[in-house]
């Protein structure tokens, strides 16, 4: 029997993905290791490789598609002896729908009439065939195909009657609802007047709409999965950890001619400015571990090793790739390590565990010339540091004005996690480090 090709889970979050391109067609013959797809996360695009021989025999979900379910079948592949007929019939549009919410799916299993559907498909009336697709609370299951289609046509999927599983909405039943004049969106909510109530309901926790009069013309940039993860998670960032901000000024004029003789003694290496806040940072968080740590509803939880998220912008968005074990690495090693990461991270080439699991944040907009800012806790992390330009400003040094390149940074912190004194003494650590840069070669 053919091999169905499923949707990887390319790391331990990911629900769904796009299939952005095939880099196989139908008929080809692949080995362990060939790349066949490149699958588009949350955060980079992956290539995926085959881990069977054989003959691609059926590519179901098309290049371009969006949100494919983990685990869904995208293609079937052909070992010796097999053809494209052995293929399942229903091997196609229905197996790359994403299944039910678990909690819906025991509503369905006691009823009796699923059974019955299936051993008589044509006699079943449209009404019966409609109804299982929509939850007891009016949700109507449809394949993102379908959904597509559905609205590209103006179809509502309220009126479409579902042949897939369970009653799901699937793209034949949109071919054939558009074929039979099925009724526009317009004319089902004007005929639906009982649901108006409970959309009135619904809309004040929604966000307030941009389609209001008087906007100028614009175009549309679609969503893409990063910028919708991103989204979701800062939103819940600053709904459920309680953020509040510590702010000092560091100078960094010994720091800037520690960098400068440093980088003159070889070519081999170009540290910068972030690199020595890196080290910085990693070194503060080992002298003071109580800021090295996130919220969990039983605990909180202190780690014995540094690891550091380094925000980097990328094409549509950005990822915080990670420096593991930053408080062993010393100014080179971390140099290194960061170049490497924000290369890779801008041509869409890392791996999960390379931006995933990091213990705290570092989001520097210094180099744009940024004086001050305050970041966004990256959950479930419980603290980030904010890094600025560092700029020429007028301090006062033994009771006499004087001139200094001051840096300003922010501390972002959880306080279910961190308490101000700690972030305070992290702080007052990681400055003392910064106006003393020869201390962290040590």
């Amino acid at each position: 029997m053919p091999t169905p090709i499923l949707m990887p889970a390319l790391s331990p979050t990911m629900t769904e993905g796009n299939l952005a391109k095939w880099m196989v067609k139908e008929g080809d013959t692949v080995s362990p290791g060939d790349v066949i797809a490149e699958i588009e996360t949350d955060k980079a695009t992956m290539e995926v490789e085959a881990v069977d021989e054989g003959k691609i025999g059926k590519i179901v979900v098309a290049d371009g598609t969006e949100g494919v379910a983990v685990n869904a079948v995208i293609a079937y592949l052909l070992e010796e002896g097999e053809s494209a007929d052995d293929i399942p019939a229903d091997g196609g549009e229905a197996a790359a729908a994403p299944a039910p919410k678990k909690e819906e799916a025991p509503k369905e299993e006691p009823k009796q009439e699923a059974p019955k559907q299936e051993a008589k498909p044509a006699a079943a009336p449209a009404p019966q065939q409609s109804a299982p697709a929509k939850s007891s609370g009016g949700r109507v299951f449809a394949s993102p195909l379908a959904k597509r289609m559905a609205e590209q046509a103006g179809l509502d999927l309220n009126d479409v009657a579902g042949s897939g599983p369970n009653g799901r909405i699937v793209k034949a039943d949109i071919e054939k609802a558009m074929a039979g004049g099925a009724p526009k969106k317009a004319a089902a909510q004007s005929a639906a007047p009982a649901q108006a109530p409970a959309a009135a309901a619904a809309a004040p926790a929604q966000a307030p709409s941009p389609d209001v009069p008087g906007l100028p013309s614009y175009k549309e940039i679609p969503n893409t999965n990063m910028r919708k993860v991103i989204a979701k998670r800062l939103t819940e960032s600053k709904q459920f950890a309680p953020h509040f901000y510590l702010t000092i000024d560091c100078e960094i004029d010994e720091l800037l001619k520690v960098r400068k003789d440093l980088n003159a003694k070889s070519d081999k290496y170009k540290l910068s400015v972030n690199d020595l806040v890196i080290r910085a940072s990693a070194i503060a968080l080992k002298q003071v571990p109580a800021a090295n740590a996130t919220w969990t509803e039983k605990a909180i939880r202190i780690y014995d090793q540094v690891d550091i998220s380094v925000a980097v912008a990328i094409e549509g968005g950005l990822i915080t790739p990670v420096i593991r074990d930053a408080g062993s690495k010393g100014l080179i090693e971390i140099s290194a390590s960061m170049k490497d990461l924000a290369t890779r991270a801008r041509d869409g080439k890392l791996s999960p565990e390379e931006f995933q699991g990091g213990t705290f944040s570092i989001s520097n907009l210094g180099m744009f010339g940024i004086k001050d800012f305050a970041a966004v806790i990256n959950p479930p992390q419980g603290a980030i540091l904010a890094v600025g330009a560092g700029e020429q400003r007028a301090v006062v040094k033994d009771g006499a004005l004087a001139v200094a390149t001051v840096m300003s940074c922010t501390l972002s912190v959880d306080h279910r996690v961190v308490d101000g004194a700690v972030g305070a003494e992290f702080l007052a650590a990681f400055k003392k480090l910064i106006e003393d840069p020869l201390t962290m070669l040590l």
